[in-house]
């Protein structure tokens, strides 16, 4: 019942018939590939590589068939015939013949050996060799076991031959005169050595057992003393050790086997001493699962074999059960008729004795339901089922009364779901009669919503998935008028699990029961409608169950009062506080379905629990009553009532005491303080916003106290619940001002005004960042009429956030949420150009926003975090496109030239940088500007060229986050001299940065631009020029510079500055290497020596005077101090001899370059330093002098 196919993650939609269209197979396709590679075995087992290929392709192709094995069924007969005929083949070498198995035995993996066994041939001609084959393998060689197993399976079919086997032993007295063993006890021999192996070979020779043990002359001659070895074995081995495990595995599993391939009337006899022997086993006691599963299998065989095969009369049975037949009117008396046979049925149930060990097998069967591991749980449920099914009525109704045991909340979550698995098999079998399901229903629906609490989490997801499985096999188990009396709460309960579960899978088992209920009996209310709602693909998504499709389930009257008493009581207070939240919004949408019920019933039983001594429970019930009661006044509201219509004065006063309850319990400090701080918030915001009679209260002053503490103890919270709280306490301030500090003017009290404001621009200089965070976004959030006349201070109180000062330089949350506000304070208090500027964005104030908004934009700070000042660039954009939109929308003759200029530049070059993230909302917001219409944004310099090259047909599918997608766009920016210089800049940092991706396409987009100037020479001096401004600008700044120099680096060694190598003492070439030259002065920086190292080897290349300074400064490198720079010049300096052969006279050439290849340059700097001033001197290079220290 997990459902079919992978499961999508929660909140993620899934589309119809998605599930596993990709598995969907209708033929065996590769019948002809498959033929082939069988036909080529003989051309391809010599060669390891060709063999294992040929055997990965074949499991590539079988694996496809796991899901559709019965693809396969027409051609497994061919495929084993080819294969055994090259095991048949006398001249077939060893490894071919494994080979040939191997491929045998992916069939079998696929298939499953149940239906391959019957088309092994079981010639008496194939018994002699298949015996003389198994002789000579080896049962504890690793690479041959699927040879072992396939021989074995063989041997299996083979043995049904029906002949004694005396008759092929002839004379027993082989040629050297020695006897020979009988037929009979060769193949023993086989199976016993095979048992007590380790590897797949134990489960054909199991198989074997069970096959040839029960042949009458074996049974007759071998059986007793077959039985006597195994049960030896079982006593002699113990499960703690690694063999005895092995051996108990092998035992367990043969005679399993053979208990359940074997005639009763033979097995009989030996049942009562396997069963005293498998009690001594004690493998309940077992750490090992496998063992413990094979005992529960043994036991139910025995228990099978102590009862006589017969179906019980007294059995429930449904008869037709045809879906058609389901979904019509059925006559009542046919039903009646039914019933009526199977009582007289019932009253002929012959007597027969029931052995005593059945009691032994049924108790140790309901031990096994309580196991902890599912495997066995599964094949206990499965023997409780076939056993009762031979048991008499009475007996039988001892059984189920033993089972509903297990469903007392004494027991374990392991006891309910095995409970639940063995319900749902005897409900399949007709075992649970109609006169039972009175106490199983009760117990099916506690299974329902089993949910027990286990630290930080609970179990019993498996549980309810169970319960979901029994729903399903009564649905098919009884006819409609059995279930009638018990439809609505198995209905409810349903549609519940359906759509409130907190596991996915769940969901899905509940709402194919749900479908099968409503399929097989047809009696469930308003099923059709809610099925077509709450289908497998639609309770995929939790939060859709949640607040969409329960509202509408909601809305039929037989579902809506169970929903919401299930939320009040299981889901307010469950563990996980998604689930809580989710269930208070569902309460609050759920609410127009049955108001006066929530406000009569619901409302005052969550006001007590709202002040409770549990923290989960209590800070459920306050998240509920604030939903429920703006729901309520919503409600009201819209029906042209009065707020207060659906509350009683005592609810009313309940509300208001919430918080002065949990502040006189000190129920705000420690952890708990952190779940209750924004439950209350979120109450005193739908209470504000439902505009509650609370003007004047002193309650007012408690909840701005509330607010106020919140934000100014951000810092004592844990930093996940940090964002939480800030948003919910901002959230509360501004509902509670809209409501509450307004008079009937549309003004505020200027006292309180005066306070608050004041207040709240003071905390903005705390020297704790969180407390700066939290106050900046309450400005933000302040409404107009408490900004009117106080613009100007709070717009300077969150500029001195905005700045870096020392001792704040790592306050990025503060300045991000300084720059949030300002966008939000303007938002507020609108546009009028002449305007004051302590009331409006007008012209005095307009360029000082500005400059404080792109001041953000430059924001690089790094700590221990990472790059946090892109949290603040992040948030200034953002602001810089809220300010700009609604400057055009209203007056857009304040926003100049320059300023627009500047911010499309700005973004350009965040639009060019490495961060993925970053360069995405760059992208989105340069776009949005560029494009927006009403009316568009002025002043954007080369708008057209722009247009261009991003056409409004793009904005919604050009993915920033893509480099592949974003450079080469932006690069094209580089043509435009307004933006050459910020793109250049943002390049710099991508191309020469340490991303694979992004460097690879910024790169190659930077080429591509670079080859398209070649034929251009002012572009390509322009261009030049630009770079060598943001080298000079970006001096000494290592953020830009050092991947600048590996950006210069591959600029070039690709020949981007071919052009100026013709001419003499070119000017670019002199004044990058002087900047080179400053840049690594006194540094200390390896990537940036190393990169430096590659620009010096690159100018060599250019023509005049210079070309000695680069070797005098390459040779100054040859003894730098670090040895890795001295090795690395070297080997780079070696390199440029070779690429520009003719920078040097070729006399030299050869000897300069056996000094650098030949010289260990990580040796001690005297001996360096001597062999690069013959390096000097052989070029004719001053040679550098030690500089000696100045003595103080």
């Amino acid at each position: 019942m997990d459902g079919v196919g992978p499961e999508p993650e929660e909140g993620e939609e899934r589309e119809p018939g998605a599930i596993s269209e990709k598995n969907i197979l209708e033929s065996f396709t590769e019948s002809r590939e498959v033929a082939e590679l069988i036909g080529n075995l003989r051309g391809v087992f010599g060669e390891l590589v060709t063999r294992e290929m040929a055997v990965e392709r074949f499991i590539g192709i079988m694996d496809k068939y796991q899901e559709q094995p019965h693809l396969l069924d027409c051609h497994l007969e061919g495929m084993m015939n080819s294969l055994l005929d090259i095991v048949r083949d006398s001249a077939s070498p060893p490894p071919l013949v494994h080979l040939a198995f191997k491929f045998l035995y992916i069939i079998t993996k696929v298939r499953g050996y149940k239906r391959f066994l019957p088309l092994f041939p079981h010639e008496v001609r194939d018994l002699q060799p298949v015996l003389d084959m198994l002789a000579k393998q080896n049962p504890r060689d690793p690479e041959t076991w699927e040879t072992r197993y396939m021989l074995l399976l063989w041997l299996s079919m083979i043995c049904l031959i029906p002949f004694d086997l005396a008759r092929f032993d002839g004379n027993l007295v082989s040629m050297e005169g020695q006897a020979r063993q009988p037929t009979m006890d060769r193949i023993l021999e086989i199976a016993k050595c095979y048992l007590v192996v380790s590897d797949k070979a134990r489960d054909a020779a199991a198989v074997l057992v069970s096959k040839f043990i029960v042949r009458p002359d074996v049974r007759q001659s071998r059986m007793a003393d077959f039985l006597d070895w195994v049960l030896s074995m079982l006593s002699k081995s113990s499960s703690q050790t690694m063999e005895g495990t092995v051996i108990l595995n092998g035992m367990l599993q043969a005679l399993a086997q053979l208990f359940k391939h074997g005639k009763r009337e033979d097995c009989l006899p030996y049942a009562a001493t396997v069963l005293e022997c498998l009690d001594n086993c004690k493998l309940s006691e077992s750490n090992q699962m496998v063992l413990r599963k094979l005992g529960m299998k043994l036991v139910q065989r025995l228990g099978l074999t102590f009862v006589k095969p017969k179906v019980a009369k007294w059995r429930y049975q449904r008869g037709c059960r045809s879906l058609a037949a389901n979904l019509q009117a059925q006559g009542a008396a046919v039903q009646s008729q039914k019933k009526e046979v199977a009582s007289a049925e019932a009253d002929d149930d012959e007597e027969y004795d029931i052995p005593g060990e059945i009691e032994n097998v049924v108790e140790q069967l309901l031990v096994g339901l309580k196991d902890k591991d599912t495997i066995v749980r599964w094949s206990a449920a499965k023997g409780i089922g076939r056993i009762t099914g031979r048991l008499p009525k009475e007996l039988a109704d001892d059984v189920i009364g033993s089972l509903l045991d297990c469903f007392s909340f004494q027991e374990t979550d392991n006891a309910w779901h095995g409970g639940c698995l063995a319900l749902a098999e005897l409900g399949r079998r007709g075992l649970l009669l109609p006169s039972r399901i009175s106490d199983v229903v009760p117990v099916m629906l506690k299974a329902l919503t089993y949910d027990e609490k286990r630290g930080a989490c609970s179990v019993g997801s498996n549980v309810r998935d169970a319960a979901c499985y029994v729903c399903w096999a009564f649905a098919r188990a009884y006819e409609p008028a059995e279930l009638i009396p018990f439809i609505n709460p198995i209905s409810s309960a349903l549609v519940i699990a359906a759509v409130f579960d907190r596991d996915v899978n769940c969901r899905r088992a509940a709402s194919a029961a749900f479908q099968e209920n409503v399929g097989r009996q047809g009696t469930f209310p308003h099923g059709i409608d809610i099925l077509t709602a709450a289908d497998y693909f639609a309770v995929g998504n939790r939060v859709n169950c949640y607040l969409t499709i329960s509202v509408y389930i909601a809305g039929f009257p037989e579902y809506t009062q169970p929903m919401i008493d299930h939320l009040v009581n299981m889901k307010i207070n469950h563990w996980d506080s998604v689930i809580r939240e989710l269930s208070t919004k569902a309460l609050h949408n759920i609410t127009p379905r049955a108001p006066e019920y929530m406000a009569n019933v619901v409302l005052p039983r969550l006001l007590p629990l709202s002040v409770g001594s549990d923290l989960h429970t209590r800070h459920g019930a306050i998240l509920a009553c604030a939903e429920i009661t703006h729901a309520l006044c919503k409600l009201a509201q819209e029906n042209n009532s009065s707020v207060t219509y659906y509350f009683s004065e005592k609810s009313l006063e309940g509300l208001k005491q919430i918080h002065q309850e949990l502040c006189s319990r000190q129920l705000y400090r420690g952890l708990g303080g952190e779940l209750m701080r924004p439950a209350v918030c979120s109450l005193i915001e739908k209470l504000s916003l439902s505009k509650m009679p609370f003007r004047g209260d002193p309650i007012i002053g408690g909840w701005q106290w509330l607010i106020n503490d919140s934000l100014r103890h951000l810092t004592l919270v844990s930093s996940a619940a940090r964002q939480h709280i800030k948003e919910s306490a901002v959230s509360a301030l501004a509902a509670l001002c809209n409501e509450f500090y307004i008079n009937e003017r549309g003004e505020a009290d200027p006292a309180l005004q005066d306070e608050l404001v004041t207040q709240y621009v003071s905390e903005l200089q705390n020297a704790e960042e969180m407390i700066r965070c939290g106050f900046s976004r309450a400005l933000g959030a302040l409404p107009r009429f408490l900004l009117k006349g106080k613009l100007q201070q709070v717009l300077e109180g969150l500029k001195t956030v905005t700045v870096i000062s020392p001792e704040d330089v790592s306050f990025a949350e503060s300045r991000r949420d300084a720059l949030i506000a300002i966008a939000k304070v303007c938002q507020t208090v609108g546009v009028k150009g002449d305007g004051s500027q302590q009331e409006y964005v007008c012209r005095d104030n307009v360029d000082q926003i500005y400059a404080t908004l792109l001041t953000g934009v430059t924001d690089y700070t790094t700590d221990s975090r990472g790059d946090v000042g892109g949290w603040v660039r992040e948030a200034a954009m953002s602001s810089l496109m809220e300010v700009t939109l609604l400057l055009v929308q209203n007056e857009a003759e304040l926003i100049n030239a320059n300023i627009c200029k500047q911010i499309m530049c700005w973004l350009a070059q965040q639009s060019a940088e490495k961060i993925d993230k970053f360069r995405a909302h760059a992208g989105s917001v340069f776009l949005t500007l560029l494009h927006f219409d009403h009316p568009p944004v002025p002043h954007i310099p080369h708008r057209e060229e722009l247009e261009r090259i991003f056409p409004r047909s793009e904005k919604e599918t050009l993915n920033w986050n893509a480099a592949s997608e974003a450079f080469p766009r932006i690069t094209q920016l580089l043509g435009l001299p307004a933006y050459q210089y910020y793109v250049l800049l943002g390049l710099s940092v991508s191309v020469g940065g340490l991303t694979e991706t992004t460097l690879r396409y910024s790169a190659q987009s930077l080429f591509d631009y670079m080859k398209k100037i070649q034929s251009d020479p002012s572009a390509l001096e322009s261009f030049c020029e630009t770079l060598l401004k943001v080298f000079e600008d970006n001096l000494r700044n290592d953020r830009v510079s050092v991947p600048l120099l590996t950006m210069l680096d591959q600029m070039l060694a690709n020949g981007c500055f071919d052009m100026f190598t013709e001419q003499e003492n070119h000017p670019f070439p002199v004044k990058l290497f002087t900047l080179c030259k400053e840049e690594i002065k006194r540094s200390k920086d390896i990537r940036k020596l190393r990169s430096s190292i590659g620009v010096f080897c690159g100018l060599i290349q250019f023509q005049g005077d210079m070309r000695e300074k680069v070797f005098f400064q390459l040779f100054l490198l040859l003894c730098h101090p670090f040895p890795v720079i001295r090795k690395t010049t070297a080997s780079q300096v070696y390199e440029m001899l070779l690429t520009y052969g003719d920078v040097v006279d070729p006399a030299i050439v050869e000897q300069a370059m056996t000094i650098l290849s030949d010289t260990n340059w990580e040796a001690e700097l005297p001996v360096v330093r001597e062999r690069r001033n013959c390096l000097c001197d052989l070029m004719k290079v001053p040679r550098p002098q030690l500089v000696p220290k100045s003595s103080a």
